[in-house]
């Protein structure tokens, strides 16, 4: 089996991020004071793109001080937006009536895409360095290392250096290899509670889906309900979090209770 150091195995070439639609970013002041290009940069946009959603109103105009127009936050979470909405199947004629909506639609559009996609905590993000890596976890295996990569617990930023989007989780991991757990059978565990994960946001989503969102829409999209539904789905998923881990309790103290009850009538039979 090859082994190897995660910087070779996970193919890191460069010190630009990756954003979520594959293409590069470069790094850009995080939503203030921002240049057409930068905008591009921290949006995964073309400028060509940005300046034809100008065009065609999609996109408020930037403020112009000395001939340089500049964007800030609101521009970006508008075309995240517009990126968002054409992902899910629109198209700019269909997305150019929804932002252009009387009322203030836009914003209340904006207002649900925030609730929806703000994280819940953020962790602060880590650098660590391969040698680091090297040290803490010692050789990986070429498929430990491509399993790693697609969970993103590590992020290749070039140059031997990786960004930690979870630094509690690694440390999690970390603790778990020093208790004689393999890398590999952790990782299996990491796989199998991220879909289970999945499978419990999408039950939670359809949740909101039918009971909240469904008959709001039936009722015509009352002006005055809007808040109330943006409020809803930040108070959903703590809400889910804490179900989630009052269940999770219950359950490992009632496996950890069986199991150890096992081990102990093995014991009692090997004594006799």
């Amino acid at each position: 089996m090859k082994h190897g150091n995660l910087k070779s195995r996970m193919g890191a070439t460069s010190g630009d991020r990756i954003d979520r639609r594959g293409g590069r970013r470069e790094s850009a002041p995080d939503g203030h004071d921002l240049t057409i290009e930068q905008l591009a940069a921290q949006t995964g946009m073309t400028v060509r793109n940005i300046r034809n959603h100008h065009t065609r109103g999609l996109l408020p105009p930037p403020e112009v001080r000395a001939r340089v127009g500049y964007y800030d936050s609101e521009h970006v979470a508008r075309l995240r937006l517009i990126l968002d909405l054409q992902a899910d199947g629109f198209n700019l004629a269909s997305i150019e009536r929804l932002l252009g909506g009387s009322n203030g639609l836009a914003q209340r559009l904006l207002g649900l895409r925030q609730a929806v996609t703000t994280p819940y905590e953020p962790e602060a993000a880590e650098l660590i360095t391969a040698q680091e890596l090297l040290d803490r976890f010692g050789e990986v295996e070429s498929k430990d290392a491509e399993r790693i990569r697609k969970l993103r617990l590590l992020v290749p930023l070039g140059d031997g250096r990786f960004e930690v989007p979870s630094p509690a989780l690694l440390r999690a991991a970390e603790q778990v290899i020093a208790l004689g757990i393999p890398l590999s059978a952790a990782l299996t565990i990491v796989e199998r509670v991220r879909r289970d994960c999945d499978s419990i946001s999408r039950a939670f989503t359809k949740l909101f889906l039918r009971e909240l969102w469904e008959p709001f829409e039936r009722a015509g999209q009352p002006d005055d309900r809007w808040d109330e539904l943006i409020e809803a789905v930040n108070s959903l998923r703590p809400l889910a979090s804490e179900a989630l881990l009052a269940l999770f309790k219950q359950s490992m103290t009632t496996e950890l209770e069986d199991a150890f009850g096992k081990v102990l009538e093995h014991q009692s039979k090997r004594g006799r």
